[in-house]
């Protein structure tokens, strides 16, 4: 799998009612990890990830199980940044990053 930007769905489990939910969302592939970020913590796929980490990943026509975890290493953070938005501003921002251990 190479280090690139990517599209991918994201199917987390709802922490309240355990439903699941699919959103598609720009992701990025880096070294073996897929990763999603957001500007804050305050998305519902987020939140659901961090509940219950188990969750599916899909790209490529294909789908993957895996385990969600939040990035806590500022340095690997901003690197997802510009992987994700290569040339932009908004690759400097400072985001929260879920990676997710593919099955």
């Amino acid at each position: 799998m190479k280090n690139q930007a990517l599209r991918a769905t994201l199917t987390t489990y709802g922490r309240k009612t355990g439903a699941e939910h699919t959103v598609q969302l720009r992701a990025v592939s880096h070294n073996g990890m897929i990763y999603f970020s957001r500007r804050n913590s305050e998305s519902d796929w987020l939140k659901n990830a961090l509940a219950n980490p188990k969750v599916r990943v899909g790209f490529d026509d294909k789908m993957y199980g895996g385990t969600a975890s939040l990035v806590s290493d500022k340095s690997l953070a901003k690197k997802i940044s510009e992987l994700k938005y290569p040339g932009e501003q908004r690759a400097q921002e400072v985001r929260v990053v879920l990676q997710v251990m593919l099955e």
